[in-house]
């Protein structure tokens, strides 16, 4: 049995709808709820967006509910009165009339012949009415014009049905059958007097002439879709199961998802029915020849080709090998998902040389430009083939795809190789003109060829940029920009890291259960896909886990930690990855194993010496490594360390680095007892540093100032000690009082954050400077909030 093209029982019953609909039978308040169900269903979307991700979700999930069963328009009109017939029926039980009035092949046949006076009459239809004297249906009548979709639809539906060959206008009787089967229960108790034979009135009045035979009749003709509905296959025809393969192709391509659990058992009986539909997407791309199954458990397993052998089933349909290039491409990039890294660089190394050889520049520019950037995030793995490269240097590599892409016409690749210079020259430390310059350009030519899917990369460099310089501000600002405007235009990729980004800055202010809330808005169709979903996850670990460490809540922050270690090695970010380390790290210190701090920072730093990675990471590890000298109570070893780290983000215009490698050095200056110098040095820096909003190391720098000030008072009270009969007494209160007032703003800045160990911290000294200026009660108020933080009893 042939599937049919287009007709199926879920559109005969839309057709139903419709008729509903034009004899005004809706009440006017369910007007909207009506056409908006029907717009959904038969206006057909566009091209597929990146941006409409779970837009296109919804749709699929509709088409698939449609296709299953008929639950979907007694939703709709069950809550609806009718606007005809006896009061008190309901939408849905006139609806049911109409569709158990079809009790007949002949019946049905009938509907199809009425269905086009649905439709308005042209100029022409009136005037040949007029001439032979028919009478003229009044406009007052609701009608569908011809080329509306609900007049495309009627008319499409009519051409099809009388196209169809006899015995395939009874397979669509049956199903249609099956398909109403499931109200049987709801219109037997409205009309207490249906016969149990009234789906097929053929059968009800032959059952007088058939007697006892009548049952055997109808499982000749019905077979097992009165008893076992479930057994049949769906009846899904062939337009909507092109659809659906064409909606899965693009949610495998963008991030390898899952097919939709409830059409998997309808998607065999596809595969067997449109086998030249599979060869050709097989051709054009490898991914939708294999469909996992969520119930096998396995990524690769497929009941259809899987991924490995596409390439071999390419080559034989295309002798001349002009698509095998795209399925290595798409193969690559897979396995590159999945971290089988070595398969994925040879895959795409033949990418590349069969491109040559085709003169395939898109797919070449392509090939090398995924080349560079794995090679950004994995520099192990192509070393050796930088090193044996005719092209050089990767700066050199990426200037080269830009002229070509340039050459071959490829703007987005133009574009996307602009902006990697630019991020290449942020990660190198470039001039901060340079790469605004290379960020211009590729504006410019996404303004110029109007391309709106790469306005997600673009906000994602801007978004860095401001981060480095500083402007924390601008960065969310750019942010909201993005989520408002261009999100809809761009990949979920671009999305995801934008509202990661967002999510951060938050939390960095203090505002977890903000960025928690930000992180859970984000569409959970989206998230079905592996990739994206480790990413999310992740990132919703990394709030957790800062903000356990924070509350000092040391067992819950251990068990996130090993949940996080366990996937470091296949985490293809490498921002990520020293997320998770630099996270360890504070673990480690706060628990006091100083030992293994200092061993995991070594190891770190020794991982980055010989290869190219971020001037970042090398800055914050030494960084890191200079506050663990000052937590061990040696923070003299650490000033080699923090000028280095302070000239590089000079160089690099780093300045949220720049500020901690100054209030390092600050540190380094007060232990050794320069207690003014490091006072003229953080009093300018403190302003920058709150531009950045990083509430933590903003505390940081006022808590120095605060030692800053203690010791300038320390240093007052030695001179008044020594000069005989003079006093220096409001001097040193004054110090003492700027000292107060600058722990109470770092407390301020802590409690924000929720770091217990650090308001105990700014508690403790502002009793200690109580004491100092002789303000007992204050310094026990002090001391009684540090036992409640603590919670630990005693006296002072």
């Amino acid at each position: 049995m042939s599937t049919p093209r287009f007709l199926t029982p879920a559109r005969v019953v839309m057709l139903a709808l419709l008729e509903l609909y034009v004899a005004e039978a809706v009440p006017s308040y369910a007007f909207l709820n009506v056409c908006s169900f029907l717009a959904a269903e038969l206006i057909e979307s566009g091209p597929s967006d990146p941006g409409m991700s779970g837009r296109s979700w919804s749709k699929a999930q509709r088409t698939v509910r449609t296709i299953v069963s008929i639950q979907d328009f007694e939703a709709l009109l069950l809550p609806h009165m009718s606007a005809i017939g006896l009061p008190g029926r309901r939408l849905w039980d006139v609806f049911l009339k109409r569709l158990w009035d079809l009790n007949s092949l002949h019946k049905m046949q009938e509907f199809f012949e009425y269905i086009p006076v649905m439709l308005a009459l042209t100029r022409e239809e009136k005037r040949r009415m007029a001439e032979a004297g028919q009478d003229i249906p009044p406009e007052e009548t609701i009608r569908f014009t011809a080329n509306s979709p609900c007049g495309k639809f009627i008319r499409r539906c009519y051409l099809e049905f009388f196209r169809l060959r006899f015995h395939d206008v009874g397979h669509l009787w049956k199903e249609f059958v099956r398909y109403r089967q499931p109200t049987v229960a709801y219109v037997s108790k409205r009309y207490h007097d249906l016969p149990a034979l009234s789906f097929d009135s053929v059968l009800q009045e032959g059952q007088h002439e058939w007697l006892d035979r009548t049952g055997d009749v109808a499982s000749v003709v019905y077979g097992d879709v009165l008893v076992d509905p479930q057994a049949a296959q769906l009846p899904v025809s062939a337009e909507d199961a092109e659809k659906l393969l064409e909606f899965q192709v693009d949610q495998m391509q963008s991030g390898f998802t899952y097919l939709v659990v409830y059409l998997q058992r309808g998607r065999r009986g596809i595969s067997a029915d449109f086998p030249a539909c599979r060869v050709q997407h097989a051709c054009s791309s490898p991914v939708e020849a294999s469909i996992p199954l969520p119930s096998e458990g396995c990524f690769y397993a497929s009941e259809s080709v899987t991924l490995s052998e596409v390439p071999t089933l390419v080559l034989p349909l295309r002798p001349d090998r002009l698509f095998y290039q795209y399925a290595l491409l798409n193969l690559a990039v897979l396995q590159a998902d999945f971290g089988c890294y070595k398969d994925a660089v040879s895959a795409m190394l033949e990418t590349v040389s069969t491109a040559r050889e085709n003169r395939d520049n898109t797919c070449l520019n392509f090939a090398l430009n995924w080349l560079f950037h794995f090679g950004q995030a994995h520099p192990e793995f192509v070393s050796e083939l930088e090193s044996n490269s005719m092209l050089g240097s990767r700066k050199e590599s990426l200037a080269y795809m830009r002229v070509k892409a340039k050459e071959t016409g490829a703007w987005a690749l133009w574009s996307s190789s602009l902006l990697s210079e630019a991020k290449m020259g942020m990660s190198h430390g470039d001039s901060v003109a340079t790469c605004a310059e290379y960020m211009v350009r590729s504006s410019q030519v996404i303004v110029r060829r109007n391309l709106k899917t790469i306005m997600g990369p673009q906000l994602n460099v801007s978004i860095s940029l401001w981060d480095r310089l500083g402007l924390a501000s601008l960065s969310r600002m750019t942010c909201e920009v993005f989520l408002r405007c261009h999100a809809r235009n761009s990949t979920f990729e671009d999305e995801l890291k934008v509202m990661s980004r967002l999510s951060s800055l938050l939390a960095g202010r203090g505002k977890y259960d903000e960025a928690m809330e930000k992180l859970e808005s984000i569409d959970k169709n989206s998230l079905r896909t592996w990739k994206s979903s480790q990413f999310w996850r992740k990132y919703r670990g990394f709030l957790k886990l800062r903000r356990d460490l924070h509350r000092n809540d040391l067992d819950g922050a251990e068990h996130l930690l090993s949940q996080l270690l366990q996937c470091q090695k296949d985490e293809p970010h490498s921002d990520m990855s020293f997320i998770i380390d630099a996270l360890h790290v504070e673990f480690l210190e706060r628990r006091g194993d100083f030992q293994a701090a200092f061993a995991k920072v070594e190891r770190l730093l020794e991982s980055i010496s010989d290869t190219d990675h971020d001037i970042m990471l090398r800055m914050r590890l030494f960084l890191v490594k200079a506050h663990l000298y000052s937590k061990a109570g040696r923070p003299q070893r650490g000033f080699a360390l923090s000028m280095r780290a302070a000239r590089l983000a000079w160089r690099a215009r780093s300045m949220p680095l720049l500020w901690q490698a100054i209030g390092a050095v600050a540190n380094v200056l007060i232990s050794l007892g320069e207690f003014e110098a490091a006072a003229q040095m953080l009093l300018p820096v403190i302003p920058r540093a709150i531009e950045c909003d990083g509430s933590y190391t903003v505390g940081e720098l006022y808590s120095l100032l605060a030692d800053a000030y203690v010791g300038c008072a320390g240093e007052e009270d030695a001179a008044a000690a020594a000069a005989a009969g003079s006093t220096t007494t409001t001097r040193r209160a004054e110090l003492n009082k700027k000292a107060h007032a600058t722990l109470e703003r770092a407390s301020l800045c802590f409690t924000a954050v929720e770091d217990v160990e650090k308001q105990c911290e700014m508690l403790a000294k502002q009793a200690a400077v109580m004491a100092a200026l002789r303000d007992k009660a204050s310094a026990k108020v002090y001391l009684d909030q540090y036992r409640v933080l603590r919670k630990v009893p005693g006296g002072v």
